[in-house]
């Protein structure tokens, strides 16, 4: 079986080690510094503990493994050493990047053009904050003014739009954050 494993996964520079586990505890992974180099390892739990002997090459070495707080998470003792560990196997790995994927950012839509105008004018500045259904950019199109209002609560972080300048439909005329108390649940 297949299991990735990432050293300190709150951290998002730690390295994922890819590992093949077969019978008896023998491992198969790519090592961290060179991926190219393919390393065997056998771990082997003593009985009746939470310490695990775990042999990678020629050397040796004392595994305490408990499990923490969260799916597939792990506090280690490598060698005296605390490591926090995420191991998952390919399938978890699989469904957990598609339910990402599938979430998308979140926080306020960004303000768009609904179809290829003209901006008239920007209502707002970086670093307003608006409310749902409040105009900040009022856009030409067909020879009708149209105000675009934001759909939600936020703060305006960038303005892409310029007054007097064409926009394509699907184009970001407005981009905004969550306001702060929205960031800390309410």
């Amino acid at each position: 079986m297949r299991y990735f494993v990432r050293l300190s996964p709150d951290a998002d520079s730690g390295p994922e080690l890819e590992f093949d586990v077969g019978p008896g505890g023998l491992m198969h992974f790519a090592a961290p510094e060179d991926p190219a180099t393919v390393l065997d390892a056998e771990m082997q739990r003593v009985p009746g503990s939470d310490v695990w002997v775990l042999r990678v090459g020629g050397r040796v070495h004392r595994l305490v493994a408990q499990r923490a707080e969260g799916s597939g998470r792990w506090d280690l003792l490598l060698d005296g050493v605390p490591v926090t560990a995420e191991a998952l196997d390919e399938r978890t790995k699989r469904l957990r990047e598609m339910t990402t994927a599938m979430v998308g950012a979140s926080g306020p839509k960004p303000v768009v053009a609904p179809m290829p105008g003209l901006v008239v004018k920007v209502d707002v500045a970086v670093g307003d904050e608006v409310e749902a259904g409040q105009g900040v950019v009022i856009v030409e199109a067909m020879k009708m003014e149209n105000e675009l209002a934001a759909e939600g609560p936020g703060r305006v972080v960038a303005i892409p739009a310029v007054e007097g300048e064409a926009v394509e439909k699907g184009q970001v005329l407005v981009e905004l954050e969550p306001l702060e108390s929205e960031e800390q649940g309410g």
